[in-house]
């Protein structure tokens, strides 16, 4: 058999593994993040931890989340296949049950043992400021008890680094102390307050070698989806070989750009197709 590089067989893309919500109408967890990483040029296996009608602010949502065996047949397909093998990295976010986030812990295990230049990513989607927590204390103990201390990239909003580190999270500084309280390499916090600024965000990168914020307006929307969106772009931007501060910049951009163009109707959804072009072309100047 001829070998494929002799007939300009090209590289496989980098590939993310995705374990988070599915909806079938509108855009949170895979269905917020998997179309705009697929376009900035990575492979992307989704991994439902749920499959909803809706996201959970309209009127009536029905589906359910799926059942934590389900979830661990579908991982275990995975490493049938040797897909955590050749995986940059795994991302996951919205569990819904504690014993799902114990198959996800297992199988991030399973795959840094295979593939040590694996990196883990771990959105612990609790909650939010505005909402308060949704998540029930059995998956906010799975998150801090199995899934952050596997991390080598934990991206939560402020109310979740907060929950998770016991450390308030007043300003740009107070991540770092979170980072140090949680031990993990490198923090990635969205919503949190720039001091002085009261009209102003920011989403912080707190690192071992450094902190850097990236401030944005906060805007009159409040879409559901944008933290699952923030956690997709740089994950995907970490898998095609960026720093882990330009893959947050490139991000927070992308993130911006499909506000710009969300309605300012209460959990509007951000539309995703229509802005995907400038999502995946922001802050590539900078």
């Amino acid at each position: 058999m001829s070998d494929p590089s002799e007939h300009g067989a090209e590289k496989p893309l980098p590939l993310v593994i995705s374990i988070q919500s599915q909806v079938a109408w509108g855009h949170v967890g895979n269905s917020a993040a998997a179309y705009p990483m697929r376009a900035c040029g990575v492979d992307v296996v989704e991994v439902p931890t749920t499959l909803l009608s809706n996201h959970p602010h309209y009127p009536t949502m029905r589906g359910r989340l799926l059942e934590p065996d389900l979830v661990a047949e579908i991982l275990a397909g995975l490493v049938e296949r040797g897909v955590h093998e050749r995986a940059a990295v795994v991302l996951s976010g919205f569990m819904g049950r504690a014993e799902t986030a114990s198959a996800v812990a297992g199988f991030v295990q399973q795959a840094k043992a295979a593939n040590p230049r694996l990196v883990y990513a771990c959105d612990p989607v609790m909650g939010d400021a505005d909402l308060g927590f949704f998540a029930d204390e059995a998956v906010r103990a799975a998150f801090t008890a199995e899934l952050v201390p596997l991390a080598d990239l934990v991206l939560p909003n402020a109310f979740e680094l907060a929950a998770l580190s016991g450390v308030a999270i007043t300003g740009i500084e107070a991540v770092v102390e979170a980072k140090e309280a949680l031990g993990r390499p490198a923090v990635v916090a969205t919503s949190v307050p720039v001091e002085g600024r009261p009209g102003r965000l920011a989403t912080v990168t707190a690192s071992d070698r450094r902190c850097i914020a990236n401030e944005v307006a906060r805007l009159p929307v409040r879409p559901a989806g944008t933290g699952d969106l923030l956690s997709g772009l740089t994950v995907a931007r970490l898998a095609l070989g960026l720093e882990l501060e330009a893959a947050v910049a490139r991000a927070v951009a992308g993130v911006a750009a499909a506000l710009a163009q969300t309605s300012g109707e209460p959990w509007a959804e951000i539309p995703i197709t229509a802005a995907l072009d400038r999502i995946v072309s922001a802050g590539a100047e900078s």
